[in-house]
């Protein structure tokens, strides 16, 4: 089922490694889905709420009869949760919570530079935030958690959400998604989905939705697509492509977890990947037999099926855990399981990872779900440059100066000498010309 990858004896024999191109990622050409979304995004900034009624029809085959979901559905969604799945988001809300509150930590700092001289930094909530949830392949409820709940520690005051209406909902989008947003009393939910909501948020829609400063969540290409067209008339969290799971495994991992961890992102979507790397091949073979016997009883077998024999798929055989540490490094996946013998000490080694599972018992799923951590994770390799959606992705950072005139004229020689090294002697003038008078 998955393709092999065989490292082994290569750097010995003076190959020079490409670690980073070693599992190639799947097709995900955000830049030709821009140019499908640009029209769409321009027709909602154009045409409002008439322009999101005729991309609704188009995609999603269903015209809400309100966009902005009234209360009382978003109520009537929560009495009607089954009390396992009420108590597990709970669960998962509460958790996820108290991480978001010691990723917090302090809001402000003051540094005396000097006698009489200050500075500080404040740590402020962006004010209006667009929180995306995806309503495709899967409903994607725990979103909804990963979003809101660190805005809200941030001390976001203005949160809208929107997730695509659902035909066999009546318009509406999915009843979890609906109980969860009144669970954690986020009021301004738009059944409203694709690039045509990121457009809403970004121009905002007279008489129904006024923009906003920020826009998270993940979805499909078109969604990434829109966010990327639309950055910088409104901040966006990332562009976040297929999902991937890797695992670095040794003799020690037991072949059924790790395949149905491998199994577990495949069902995300055709295009999700699933990289085993590992130093035995006893537990390469284990995997692959495995596998047989999960997908047999695997629900969405086809777009597993797919996923796993995409290009972005397969074993990775390393001649020992060490080589496997530098391929996963270079790799910089958005989940990386750990299952080796030392797999606290080998987690310590990694450096490029959106988050990091440690052992038998941290699966990727507990993550999605329940850990308390975020499952808003960079793709694409974007993991050695960029971290997951968290507290402080919903903060400005701004520096307060405070200087008084002892502090001024301690530093002003060197404010000017600088400035006039740059050709701006406007700027050296506002400084001497405060002692001149």
């Amino acid at each position: 089922m998955l393709r092999t990858i065989d490292l082994r004896g290569r750097l010995q024999a003076g190959e020079s490694l490409d670690y980073a191109a070693i599992v190639p990622r799947a097709d995900f050409d955000v830049a030709a889905a821009v140019e499908v979304v640009r029209p769409i995004c321009a027709d909602v900034a154009a045409r409002g709420v008439a322009a999101l009624e005729q991309y609704s029809q188009a995609f999603d085959r269903v015209v809400p009869e309100h966009f902005r979901v009234p209360a009382a559905e978003l109520a009537a969604a929560a009495e009607r949760l089954d009390p396992e799945l009420r108590a597990a988001f709970e669960v998962s809300i509460a958790r996820r919570r108290s991480v978001s509150e010691a990723e917090l930590g302090s809001t402000r700092t003051e540094v005396a530079v000097a006698p009489g001289a200050r500075v500080s930094q404040r740590m402020i909530p962006v004010h209006r935030v667009g929180l995306y949830v995806p309503g495709g392949l899967a409903p994607l409820a725990s979103s909804v958690i990963m979003n809101a709940v660190p805005a809200q520690v941030a001390g976001v005051t203005s949160l809208a959400l929107a997730s695509p209406p659902q035909r066999e909902f009546g318009g509406l989008p999915h009843p979890s998604i609906l109980a969860l947003c009144h669970l954690l009393g986020v009021h301004e939910v738009y059944a409203v989905g694709g690039a045509q909501a990121v457009a809403m948020f970004a121009y905002g829609v007279e008489g129904l939705c006024p923009r906003v400063d920020l826009i998270t969540g993940p979805g499909n290409i078109y969604v990434v697509a829109a966010k990327r067209l639309l950055k910088g008339r409104v901040n966006i969290d990332s562009e976040a492509g297929p999902t991937e799971i890797a695992i670095l495994a040794d003799r020690t991992a037991d072949p059924v977890h790790v395949t149905a961890d491998l199994i577990s992102q495949a069902e995300h979507d055709p295009l999700a990947a699933a990289v085993l790397v590992t130093d035995s091949t006893e537990l390469a073979d284990a995997v692959q037999a495995e596998l047989e016997v999960q997908l047999a009883q695997t629900k969405h077998l086809e777009r597993v099926t797919v996923a796993l024999n995409g290009r972005q798929s397969a074993v990775v055989l390393v001649d020992d855990v060490e080589q496997g540490l530098d391929v996963v490094n270079a790799y910089a996946a958005e989940h990386l399981e750990i299952q080796t013998e030392r797999a606290e000490a080998d987690a310590e080694r990694i450096v490029n990872a959106g988050a990091i599972f440690v052992g038998a018992w941290s699966p990727v799923s507990l993550g999605d779900y329940s850990a308390g951590s975020t499952h808003v994770l960079p793709t694409a390799g974007c993991a050695c440059h960029s971290s997951g959606l968290n507290v402080k992705s919903f903060l400005k950072a701004v520096n307060v100066i405070h200087y008084s005139r002892d502090a001024l004229a301690e530093v002003a020689r060197h404010v000017e000498v600088f400035a006039q090294a740059e050709d701006l002697p406007g700027h050296a003038a506002a400084v001497s010309r405060r002692f001149a008078q």
